[in-house]
């Protein structure tokens, strides 16, 4: 991703590399996206029986209006595809934590709610997971770099998210 070629063609192409300091911070931020997601589901698997993806998914109904949530909307918040939101919310039902139901306003949906036994699975995991994130995240920025780096997460997901890709 970088070049120390000083030819005319290298210069007209200069911008299409990294610069070495560009290259080490992208490097840093790809460690990143790749190990923390790991190390959070790693501590939700052994403290909780749960992967990442379904402690958000239990985390988002808790936070809805009556713990119920369209199953698109729920796999919007947790960035993962209706399939394998199915699959996921499939398994979730099995233990007792969610059921599913057709929406009462529009029957082509399908709501996930959180029952009970799933709230009590949240409130049991989340201190634990949230002193792990804090150990991990929170506690190593201070209160303005946590914002700055809110803040620059959110403007690199707009980018994501944008139509003109």
């Amino acid at each position: 991703m970088t070049t120390s070629d000083t030819s005319p063609q290298a210069d007209e192409h200069a911008d299409l590399w990294l610069t070495s300091g560009e290259l080490a911070s992208w490097m840093s931020v790809v460690r990143l996206i790749t190990r923390l997601p790991w190390a959070i589901d790693a501590q939700l698997q052994r403290d909780a029986e749960l992967s990442m993806v379904e402690y958000m998914a239990l985390a988002m109904l808790s936070e809805a209006p009556e713990r119920t949530l369209r199953m698109g909307v729920l796999a919007e918040h947790t960035s993962t595809s209706l399939s394998r939101l199915s699959h996921m919310v499939k398994r979730l039902e099995s233990r007792g934590y969610v059921r599913r139901e057709p929406d009462p306003v529009d029957g082509r949906f399908t709501n996930a709610i959180l029952l009970p036994a799933g709230m009590s699975k949240l409130e049991s995991v989340a201190p634990g997971h949230v002193a792990y994130v804090r150990r991990l995240v929170v506690d190593n920025l201070s209160g303005e770099r946590l914002r700055r780096l809110g803040q620059d997460a959110e403007r690199i997901l707009e980018r994501i998210d944008s139509p003109a890709r």
